[in-house]
């Protein structure tokens, strides 16, 4: 070969060289130029979601102010500081067959509970859970409550071995219902349903006593059953895990929705009407699923779910925090990086317009991916979403986008339970610095099963508690409060009990 052939030939390679660098270069500039718009949608979301310390300790402020205005006065506050009238908390010396119903969110559950008192306590306990079918939780009063109704009968007849009613069976059955609603009580067994929440819409049966209406279905069926007791889950929490530790203070459910209830002296309640209980004391119903402050932080993805929610304007504190709605805020945010950056690619995954379509317990899943190709993430996406292919770098974005909303939301969920701290004068040592144990008790599937959720919840208030004040409380997982504490409720309210008393 010739200089001259050798020469071209090596031109034209280093021409090639060249020219595929430049290809290189141009696909990476494209890649850069398409990734920043989807960096700048999420560090300005980032950002918007961040909380800090201080802030923190403002928003648990007006959680205690407006505690105090609720106690004040029926309409003080967003807060409706429902009066529960739980004349007394078990105490584990509670004996018999009690039944729980628990209402509140897409399934109910029906318990038994067999209790033996002092040094047996719960002897032995079975449950069935049911789905509720979704035209029911927007149908009629009448086939919502027939449909529990049936479902009772169903349970009660399949008592077993081990369950014992006295002898004198003609009397019936009772049961705590655990109606997770905003509900004004004017006793321990009857109150008015004040809204429907948590996605249901029963519009007959606002200012209809709930006890009422329970009874009514199951005497159509037959059932015979006394209801005892009716409370919120948030209710049933504190009594469940009252008659485990003496050191409870409050109950907060942290699930599809988010409330908490705590035990109020009767004298801190001027709202308060007729005898007060001989334990001076009763639990509160914050429903603070309704709390809002000036120190909260709304982004357009919150601003865009409160409007297009059935209640719109109210349960801003739930929105931000719920079960219900994390996986959507994350898929509201996903369709904008869609939509304005292309993340997925030049057409918009059609399934990520359909609401809800992406439920909290994928999005943990999601969180929780250790695989070192976040495969969990990309089966999810691809599963539930249809989106195909998903490269890392996107995978570990999802990852990221999770980190924000999950931490915000165990953030502000921190603060309430401050602000309960702050209304009970527990958020300080007492003057004579003898550490008193404080318990709030925690239920509820988000931060049974979110488990960076809860840890994050419990780091934040180690943060923003002194460090003396911090290794007073503990935030102890109750589980199955609602059902349990219910049917201790109906126990420790039984007229059978205060027949034998007499």
């Amino acid at each position: 070969m010739g200089k001259a052939v050798v020469a071209a030939v090596v031109v034209a390679g280093a021409a090639a060289v060249a020219g595929a660098a430049l290809v290189v270069r141009r696909r990476m500039v494209t890649s850069a130029a398409r990734w920043a718009p989807v960096m700048q949608i999420v560090e300005e979301f980032k950002k918007q979601c961040a909380m800090s310390a201080t802030r923190l300790n403002q928003l648990a402020n007006d959680m205690a102010i407006k505690m105090e205005a609720g106690l004040e006065s029926d309409g003080g506050s967003e807060l409706k500081m429902l009066l529960s009238y739980v004349d007394n908390l078990p105490t584990g010396d509670e004996k018999g067959l009690f039944y729980a119903l628990d209402l509140g969110g897409t399934n109910f559950r029906i318990i038994r509970v067999q209790l033996g008192g002092q040094g047996k306590r719960v002897v032995k306990q079975e449950f069935v859970e049911v789905a509720i079918p979704p035209k029911l939780m927007v149908g009629t009063v009448d086939d919502l409550f027939d449909f529990i109704a049936a479902e009772l009968e169903d349970f009660v007849n399949s008592e077993g071995e081990g369950f014992h009613f006295p002898d004198d069976d003609y009397r019936p059955r009772e049961i705590g219902f655990t109606f997770s609603f905003p509900v004004k009580q004017s006793s321990i067994a009857s109150g008015v349903l004040v809204k429907w929440t948590k996605g249901f819409n029963i519009t007959n049966m606002v200012g209809e006593d709930v006890v009422a209406e329970l009874s009514r279905a199951m005497a159509k069926r037959d059932v015979n059953m006394r209801v005892a007791a009716l409370v919120n889950d948030t209710i049933g929490t504190v009594a469940g895990a009252r008659y485990h530790d003496k050191d409870v203070v409050a109950g907060v459910i942290l699930g599809t929705g988010t409330n908490a209830a705590y035990i109020e002296r009767i004298q801190a309640i001027p709202k308060w009407r007729g005898t007060p209980p001989k334990s001076g004391e009763t639990v509160i119903n914050m429903e603070w699923g309704n709390f809002q402050s000036s120190h909260f932080t709304i982004t357009e993805y919150d601003l865009a779910l409160d409007l297009e929610s059935l209640n719109p304007g109210e349960q801003i504190f739930e929105k931000l925090i719920a079960g219900m709605y994390l996986g959507e805020i994350l898929r509201r945010v996903l369709l904008k990086l869609a939509e304005r950056a292309a993340l997925f690619g030049d057409v918009v995954p059609p399934k990520l317009n359909e609401p809800f379509i992406l439920k909290t317990p994928a999005m943990s899943a999601m969180h929780h991916d250790t695989s070192w190709n976040l495969r969990v993430v990309g089966r999810k996406l691809k599963e539930i979403l249809g989106i195909q292919n998903t490269s890392l770098k996107v995978r570990k974005l999802i990852v990221k986008l999770c980190d924000i909303i999950a931490y915000r939301g165990a953030r502000l969920a921190a603060a309430g339970i401050l602000g309960i701290l702050k209304k009970l004068g527990r958020n300080t040592l007492p003057k004579d610095d003898i550490k008193q144990r404080t318990v709030i008790a925690v239920d509820g599937g988000l931060f049974e099963h979110y488990t960076k959720f809860s840890k994050c919840l419990n780091s934040t208030l180690a943060e923003i508690l002194s460090k003396e004040v911090a290794a007073t409380i503990v935030i102890d997982h109750a589980n199955d409060g609602s059902g349990i504490g219910a049917a201790l409720l109906a126990a420790s309210h039984s007229q059978y009990l205060e027949h034998r008393e007499s």
